[in-house]
């Protein structure tokens, strides 16, 4: 269960300022003998391994990281800018960590069992839950310092990779805080410069929740902390459950933007990017859901199909601008990201690493997020195509798993955007992930390639336009009307068959019962229409349902809708919303079962192509063997 936004209290970190100044301090840990050795291999850059195994020995270390930041200048004894800043946010990182734990105390049984326990030891089960509870709180505090470092510690350049996990230790809170500094000073240790010391402590802290979330399933009493929401407005910190942060720091966006006049055809596919980048800003900070969510209609994921150059790439940049200005009116993080093939790697699992850190990033709860994977079907690989490499299928799986698996939670404030010249080419599965399909086929009609040639070549000329109203046929309400009253029919011609046999066997649609048959009968005729695709019709519908026009004075000044509380953000949307129709629900079903049929064509005339070849070369090969055999110049 979600229990909502608790905001961090500055008077609870300051109640544990004395313990955390003390921890970056000094304290002595107990460490076994494991780690790496006191000198390297002049040359190799490893360091020397013994063949005595020394597991079982422990021993004793003073850690003082002030002074092993310190000592990274060893020439001026007081601390620079960037030295200050890391002992800070360490100290600072520790305070907020005990604060928390605090909070989980006060949320769980802990907090009781804690009072019950300082009177008099608890016995029996009291005591084993107790002590579960007091290792969650634990692990809690230390994966809330790695988190609190990995998104505070700034540093230019690819953090480094070789750095040792921590020698955790949960048996109190302050105990296993104690050992993820031990961890940052051992890592920072003998840097030579400060900027390395900034890359390895970034290093660290990824490294550190890496290991946490490794061991997350061996403790008990954390579901509480599963669904928490925590905020530190001070340090604009977020703590989402056990979902990690992006780093704080952001590079501006730099791109090229395009305005809905810009985008001649596609009318659509260009109506609902408009919608879409509306719909992004009803997003609620504080609640962190967005009331399209909750009414239905939220477009999370879809996909754009179309051939090269029908205008893909303008349409992502649309959507981008949008969002990035209405961003800038209202003062919230707007963040973009492409995933594209340069991010799959020749290393095993570092592909599916990059994708999830993609994810990751535009799910940010904190920001408006806007992620797209441009030919995605040569970035994701089909399960069942044994030429494509291992990182495309961890791509693949990665995708599957974010856009619907088991742990998916749609908020509201992102939303992906997969686009491909060959979308029969993308794994079924994932494609059937994609909750709305735009079909961007570029200017179709005369009007299309008037308006898009007078757009191109400028104004330097003197050329009349002739006989032509321009840009009246991109009038968005209008051709959308128009490109749906096409919808009611079906378009691919193995859709039009089912089409007009429902028809001619059961007359119009007029119930649900009349739709379900025919989605029955679409399924006997495609077998890729499934479940997943039917919800997806449904939440085409919702979205229909919801095909209200924001008005754009909203978007104009932050106070009017977008820095309005979630409840009359919810309210003003519902007033304008309208139930759906029939004629709404045929052409969804249409629209979305002419891809599958066109994807299912696509694929077919594809095998097709490549089994004529095959026998093409097959017929070559022979002819020339024998031509070979009759020269005598065969020797099989």
């Amino acid at each position: 269960m979600d229990i909502g936004l608790t905001t961090i209290d500055e008077k609870d970190i300051a109640r544990h300022l004395a313990t955390a100044q003390s921890i970056v301090t000094r304290f002595v840990a107990v460490e076994t003998g494991e780690g790496r050795g006191p000198a390297e291999i002049a040359g190799t850059g490893r360091r020397f391994v013994s063949t005595v195994s020394t597991g079982g020995l422990r021993k004793t270390r003073e850690v003082e990281l002030a002074r092993t930041i310190q000592s990274v200048r060893p020439d001026d004894q007081m601390l620079s800018i960037t030295q200050h800043t890391l002992l800070f946010r360490a100290r600072r990182g520790v305070a907020i960590a005990l604060a928390v734990a605090d909070i989980f105390a006060r949320q769980s049984d802990f907090e009781s069992l804690r009072a019950r326990n300082a009177s008099a030891p608890l016995q029996g089960e009291d005591a084993a839950h107790f002590k579960r509870l007091l290792s969650a709180a634990s692990y809690i505090a230390a994966f809330t310092l790695a988190a609190y470092l990995a998104q505070f510690i700034e540093a230019d350049g690819e953090p480094a990779n070789d750095i040792a996990e921590p020698e955790f230790t949960f048996d109190t809170a302050q105990d296993a805080l104690k050992s993820v500094i031990a961890g940052l000073d051992r890592a920072i240790a003998g840097t030579a410069d400060e900027a390395g010391m900034l890359l390895h402590a970034k290093g660290f802290a990824a490294r550190a929740i890496e290991a946490l979330l490794q061991r997350k399933g061996r403790f008990e009493g954390l579901g509480v902390f599963e669904s928490i929401h925590l905020r530190l407005d001070s340090d604009d910190f977020t703590l989402d459950g056990f979902d990690v942060a992006p780093s704080k720091k952001r590079t501006p966006l730099v791109m090229t933007f395009r305005k809905p006049e810009e985008v001649v055809g596609n009318h659509i596919a260009k109506y609902q990017s408009l919608k879409l980048a509306k719909m992004l800003m009803a997003y609620d900070f504080d609640r962190q859901l967005n009331p399209f969510v909750e009414l239905g209609g939220f477009l999370f994921t879809f996909i754009g199909d179309g051939a090269p150059g029908t205008g893909k790439t303008t349409l992502i940049q649309m959507i981008a601008g949008l969002l990035n200005d209405y961003c800038q009116v209202a003062g919230y993080a707007f963040h973009y990201e492409n995933f594209g093939v340069d991010q799959i790697s020749s290393y095993q699992g570092k592909s599916g690493q990059n994708c999830r850190q993609f994810i990751t990033n535009v799910l940010n709860p904190r920001i408006i997020g806007f992620g797209t994977i441009d030919d995605i079907d040569q970035v994701a690989a089909k399960r069942s195509d044994d030429r494509a490499s291992s990182g495309q299928q961890e791509i693949t799986g990665v995708l599957m798993d974010a856009f619907a698996g088991a742990s998916t939670v749609v908020r509201g404030n992102c939303s992906f955007g997969m686009f491909s010249n060959y979308p029969e080419n993308v794994d079924d599965a994932l494609r059937q992930r994609a909750g709305a399909r735009w079909l961007v086929d570029g200017p179709q009609t005369r009007d299309d390639y008037i308006d898009i040639f007078a757009l191109l070549a400028g104004k330097n000329h003197k050329i009349p336009l002739g006989e032509h109203q321009l840009f009246e046929a991109q009038q968005i309400q209008r051709a959308v009307q128009t490109a749906y009253e096409t919808l009611s029919k079906p378009q691919e011609e193995g859709m039009r068959l089912v089409y007009e046999r429902f028809i001619a066997e059961h007359g119009e649609p007029e119930t649900i019962a009349d739709i379900g048959t025919y989605l029955h009968m679409i399924k006997e005729r495609e077998p890729r229409f499934t479940g997943r695709a039917i919800k997806n019709v449904t939440d085409a519908i919702k979205m229909r349902a919801m095909d209200i026009e924001l008005p754009d004075e909203w978007f104009e000044r932050p106070e009017t809708f977008m820095r309005k509380s979630y409840d009359e953000k919810k309210a003003m949307i519902e007033e304008l919303r309208q139930p759906f129709t029939m004629e709404m629900v045929l052409q969804e079903t249409n629209r979305y079962a002419d891809s599958e049929f066109r994807y299912s064509d696509r694929s077919d005339d594809a095998a097709v192509e490549k089994m004529i070849r095959d026998a093409r070369l097959r017929e070559r090969a022979v002819k020339q063997i024998e031509t070979l055999k009759t020269e005598g110049r065969w020797d099989a």
